[in-house]
């Protein structure tokens, strides 16, 4: 005889395997392309929460109920001190669950998303930190200082990221073979594997021809490297994002720029920033950053509105005739 089901009631889920967390992460990386930082990121926010919530799932973050979930993020909200977390940490945490559970719906290993349901932190859209066109030619220059094969490297490194506003890890980690034959564009394997062609500009194709006759500086024992900027040091065979950071810092303490407010990205944010300035049209700005939504890029207009403002309000002579 067939039992009957009764109704509103979900059909029995089949019981999950181990490693659903695992399972997931896999699938970002092969099925949608993810970046490995992006990855990375969701592997410590969902171990994270998978150990705040055992009691309540069994040690299993796909076990987990929906009011559990809220409580975890409720407690994000009220935490203070070492264990508080930003709202923009949040709510990435609260993405991560929720593409987590709805590939366990997919999956077969729940009927429900728990997670659907939750509400993120508020977020305001900070603006991104700005460097001047003159700090930027300050820290040019200070680099074209910089002794040796490794001040040609930098010039190089510096010249390539303003020129293109290539995100760190696909700057330090361009192949050689990304190079055009005529050195005046630069392939570039961006998120999801898009890839995308940026003009290199004059100064960045003559220190990138200056640092090539180098190179071989930083091949280990003469042996060929596929990477544009290999690193005998680093164990991934090309200069590190860290590293090149760090090298930054140091040269803006050589340009007399506060080096809390010079980083890679921060050069990304100046390149962006000031080619609008320079009367570059946002559809052009948003494929060279690799930007998939132009809203993304729309950012670098309100840096430019903010400084306008700023500009008129204190160099107008009838603001400064209000201010008297």
């Amino acid at each position: 005889m067939t039992a009957v089901r009764r109704r509103g009631r979900p059909p029995a889920a089949r019981p999950p395997p181990s490693g659903e967390i695992d399972a997931f992460l896999d699938m970002l990386l092969g099925e949608r392309g993810v970046a490995a930082n992006t990855r990375l990121a969701y592997a410590r926010d969902l171990a994270d929460i998978e150990r705040r919530l055992a009691p309540s799932g069994g040690g299993r973050l796909v076990a987990a109920s929906g009011e559990a979930l809220a409580g975890y993020f409720a407690g994000l909200a009220g935490a203070a001190g070492a264990a508080a977390v930003s709202p923009r940490t949040a709510a990435r945490r609260l993405s991560a669950l929720k593409q987590f559970f709805a590939f366990a719906v997919s999956e077969g290993w729940r009927t429900d998303n728990p997670a659907a349901g939750l509400d993120g932190p508020k977020l305001g859209r900070p603006l991104p930190k700005l460097l001047s066109e003159a700090e930027v030619d300050r820290l040019l220059e200070a680099a074209a200082a910089w002794p040796g094969p490794e001040g040609r490297r930098l010039v190089a490194l510096m010249e390539v990221l303003y020129a293109t506003g290539l995100r760190v890890t696909e700057l330090v980690g361009l192949p050689l073979s990304a190079l055009s034959r005529d050195g005046r564009f630069v392939k570039v394997m961006g998120k999801g594997g898009k890839e995308r062609l940026v003009p290199l500009s004059e100064p960045a194709q003559d220190a990138l021809a200056a640092y090539i006759a180098v190179r071989g500086h930083f091949l280990v024992g003469g042996r060929r490297s596929a990477f544009l900027f290999p690193s005998r040091a680093a164990a991934g065979g090309h200069l590190t994002r860290q590293r090149f950071a760090q090298l930054l810092k140091d040269l803006a303490v050589e340009a007399g720029v506060p080096p809390r407010a010079v980083s890679p990205h921060v050069l990304r944010h100046a390149f962006a920033t000031h080619l609008l300035a320079h009367g570059a049209d946002l559809r052009s700005v948003q494929v060279m950053l690799g930007h998939a939504d132009i809203a993304t890029t729309q950012i670098y207009t309100h840096v430019l509105e903010e400084r306008l403002a700023r500009l008129v309000a204190e160099a107008h002579p009838l603001a400064r005739a209000a201010q008297g």
